[in-house]
């Protein structure tokens, strides 16, 4: 009898795969020193596909079988002993053996024809030949696996679905299938709520407490504030300023520049701001402004002729006015801290290129980055290449506006 290697673990595997478990009558077994020596030829698991070497080893296990039926009976039994034995010790230094792909594969398959009460001579457990097995069968098949019940929703409408809940906590499930059914997209209410619930969002209209910032935002629809600043002349001579905010869209209205601030001249520009307002369809309902003494008795009446509430901020607390004097320091520090101004008109010309910058180029963080009244819609450029880009000058190239060219 040929010596045998006993490290050589992965190959007792694959030969007593072929061994039955028999009590008199031995199967053929091959001959050790012809099944061992085949491992040198046999390729990498690393470098060899599983298909191909579940192939390759099922050839040399044939043509070993082949091999076996010339052989006696006697050396067939005492090979089966030494080959158990040899089992045996293997077992007792190797607590689990690692089995490549392959191996898996041709054990499930012999075990398909080896009988049951054999399979005590495998490495492994019964149920594990089982799951091999089916394992296999599965990958056989090439159409796709597709999971029980009904197929889940795309994820970019379950990210609109949430969307919709964060944003109206007082939208219940069925109020956001109309919406999404304004938007062109058919979702069953019960999709809705399974995704809501899957998220950990009650699909149920929630009663929650508005944040400060929220109500603030929505109660700056309608408030208007005004304030006055003053503008030194290169002759020392001091103009007077005064301007109007919407808190809402933060758009500026220059009211004028003039030396003599009184009040019926304060008064004629309440009356030029309440006809702006309404060409441009806005309802004013407060109107903020400091204890100044130049915001005369006239001036509250004109205004509450139109229903426009005003508010005095109390003396003292520039805070309680802050959209307007936030808007003061913007102007001093951008346009007014870098130019000399000569006069009243010098001045007045000036701001009204600047509110104009501010207005309609500038960008807002509160606004998303948007000015207060955008011409025309951002492009990105996912939606338009980057072509040439023209710059344009304000006040002697203190300012500038870019523009893609046409």
């Amino acid at each position: 009898m040929q010596v045998v290697d006993h490290g050589a673990a992965a190959q007792v595997e694959q030969v007593l795969a072929l061994t039955p478990v028999a009590g008199t009558a031995a199967l053929p077994v091959a001959d050790l020193g012809q099944l061992l020596p085949w491992r040198p030829c046999c390729p990498s698991v690393e470098a060899t596909p599983v298909l191909p070497r579940l192939a390759y080893l099922t050839l040399c296990r044939s043509i070993q079988l082949l091999a076996l039926l010339a052989r006696g009976d006697a050396a067939k039994d005492l090979e089966i002993i030494v080959l158990r034995h040899q089992l045996a010790v293997l077992r007792r230094q190797t607590h689990r053996p690692k089995l490549q792909p392959a191996d898996r594969a041709l054990l499930a398959a012999i075990s398909r024809i080896l009988p049951r009460a054999r399979w005590s001579c495998f490495l492994v457990k019964p149920e594990t030949l089982l799951r091999w097995h089916r394992r296999l069968v599965a990958g056989a098949w090439t159409y796709p696996h597709r999971g029980r019940g009904r197929p889940p929703l795309d994820e970019d409408v379950q990210q609109l679905i949430v969307r919709l809940a964060n944003q109206n906590p007082r939208w219940g499930y069925q109020r956001i299938e109309g919406e999404l059914l304004r938007l062109g997209v058919r979702v069953s209410a019960t999709a809705i709520r399974t995704t809501l619930r899957r998220h950990g969002i009650d699909p149920v209209p929630r009663r929650t407490t508005t944040t400060w910032r929220a109500f603030l935002h929505r109660q700056a629809a309608g408030i208007v504030a005004c304030d006055c600043f003053t503008v030194d002349t290169v002759w020392l001579r001091r103009l007077y300023v005064l301007f109007f905010i919407e808190l809402d869209t933060r758009r500026v209205h220059l009211a004028g520049v003039t030396a003599n601030p009184d009040g019926a001249w304060v008064t004629q520009q309440a009356r030029n701001l309440l006809l702006a307002l309404d060409e441009r369809g806005r309802r004013v309902r407060f109107l903020v402004r400091d204890r100044d003494a130049k915001f005369c008795r006239a001036f509250d009446d004109v205004l509450g002729s139109q229903g426009v509430e005003v508010l005095r901020t109390p003396v003292q607390a520039p805070n309680a006015n802050a959209y307007a004097e936030r808007w003061v320091r913007t102007a001093r520090a951008e346009c007014l801290d870098w130019l000399l101004v000569v006069g009243s008109r010098h001045l007045d010309r000036i701001l009204r290129v600047y509110v104009a910058h501010y207005n309609r180029h500038r960008p807002h963080r509160a606004l998303g980055l948007e000015s207060p009244d955008p011409a025309t819609g951002v492009t990105t450029l996912a939606e338009a290449r980057l072509g040439r880009v023209h710059r344009r000058d304000l006040l002697g190239g203190l300012l500038h506006e870019y523009r893609r060219a046409a």
